[in-house]
């Protein structure tokens, strides 16, 4: 018996080490981890993978964890027990970027994005206005070392579309969309006159108001005037913000906007485009394949917002759709790279853009595109991004300025009254942060 249990304990520690000794050579041998929130590219995702593995031999995990919100708190998570995946994205803004990176968990991609690899520099190959949302310049108001800090596997603008089967039946040029204010306006009253509705955008989400009301203030103002203004040198009560905010006083005025639009999420906004129950949309490119979803027969076209002047450009939220980072902490740090580099290369960029119908971050790729897409891609040049502004606004002032517009448009506050409140708000947090 006293053989017996010095065997068995003898033959459980043996079994202990082998499970060890397999746990470890497990953990060195199961490939890269990779945690992403789209749920719309899974399955694209997945059929990478397997290329992945089958051309280089290292296995490639894609771990979906939707919604966003979910997503997010996994990754925040994860980052104070010191176990995000080697390959991630961040959602937020950026100064939670910017923490993660200050934390040591986001590597600082610069060094590979600038290498000569193949006869071309890595960084040359992508657009440079969405490589722009994940860079620190010099002097970054975070504090963070200058750098890029994220790799982006796909490209989005934000404007608007219309519906070319309604402007058909309303007697409009289904090839012409307005193009400045009054000729939306104008298109307006005659899609009215034929029983049609008219705008519709998830105004229910105030990120939404938010990137319509900039596109407005910048075509207005101008960039420089808006920054001034976030900086505390130009108040909300100058009369170019209460021209912006007139503007949605205007679309209250004439009922523009579909019933229930002021609280409506983009997902039914999506929803009630697709369907034909409105003849404009405030969306982003990736609409291209939710439309495709709801209904593959739908017939319309992509526009920048309408000029409210001729004075400045129209500018749109645009830049990287979805990006990855490096987990610095990682020991496949250059396995992820090279990962992501093979991401971002031609044919798994086209590949990306037809199963997901977004528009690819390579440039090379950009000829292999949808009609549709390419309209939202000739416009890219005209994109901006809150990630790439020099300063940025209190986040309970513009909390406040699009809680405003959303007042204005319920026919509750005048614009000069949302101007007003806002300003005393951000006199009021401005305080607070000497």
């Amino acid at each position: 018996m006293k053989y017996s249990l010095k065997f068995f304990i003898i033959f459980f520690l043996a079994l202990c080490f082998a499970g060890c000794s397999t746990g470890d050579k497990k953990d060195l041998s199961d490939g890269l981890k990779v945690w992403h929130w789209a749920s719309d590219r899974e399955s694209a995702f997945q059929e990478l993978a397997k290329r992945y593995e089958a051309q280089f031999h290292v296995p490639v995990r894609f771990e979906l964890y939707a919604p966003s919100e979910a997503y997010a708190q996994r990754v925040k998570a994860a980052a104070q027990t010191n176990k995000l995946p080697d390959i991630y994205g961040i959602l937020g803004e950026k100064r939670d970027f910017a923490s993660f990176i200050k934390s040591g968990y986001v590597a600082d991609l610069t060094p590979s994005l600038n290498s000569d690899g193949g006869g071309f520099v890595w960084k040359d190959k992508l657009f440079e206005k969405a490589l722009a949302v994940n860079e620190f310049a010099p002097g970054n108001e975070y504090g963070v070392n200058p750098g890029i800090y994220g790799v982006p596997l796909d490209v989005t603008t934000i404007q608007m579309v219309y519906n070319k089967k309604l402007y058909e039946k309303a007697g409009l040029d289904p090839g012409r969309p307005p193009q400045t204010w009054e000729e939306f306006l104008s298109h307006s009253s005659v899609l009215k006159a034929q029983g049609i509705p008219r705008f519709v955008s998830g105004f229910g989400e105030i990120w939404l108001i938010d990137a319509f009301a900039s596109n407005l203030a910048m075509n207005i103002m101008g960039e420089e005037k808006v920054f001034a203004t976030y900086a505390g040198k130009v108040p909300y009560t100058d009369p170019d913000w209460v021209k912006v905010l007139a503007l949605f006083k205007q679309m209250a005025d004439e009922g523009i906007l579909v019933e229930g639009a002021v609280t409506m999420v983009n997902k039914m906004a999506e929803q009630t485009f697709a369907n034909e129950r409105a003849a404009y949309a405030f969306n982003g490119s990736w609409c291209v394949n939710v439309y495709k979803g709801m209904n593959p027969d739908l017939q319309y076209g992509a526009m920048l917002p309408p000029k409210a002047t001729n004075l400045n450009p129209m500018r749109i939220w645009g830049g990287a759709g979805t990006s990855f980072v490096v987990n610095q902490k990682s020991g496949r740090r250059e396995k992820a790279i090279q990962f992501l580099k093979w991401l971002t290369e031609d044919a798994q960029q086209a590949f990306l853009s037809v199963e997901t119908q977004n528009l690819p971050v390579s440039k090379s790729s950009i000829g292999r595109i949808s009609p549709i897409l390419a309209e939202f891609a000739d416009d890219m040049d005209n994109a901006t991004h809150p990630n790439v502004y020099p300063v940025h606004e209190i986040s309970a002032v513009t909390e406040a300025f699009d809680k405003g517009i959303q007042s204005i448009l319920i026919g509750e506050k005048t614009p000069n009254a949302v101007a007003q409140e806002v300003q005393r708000i951000k006199e009021k947090e401005s305080k607070k942060n000497q």
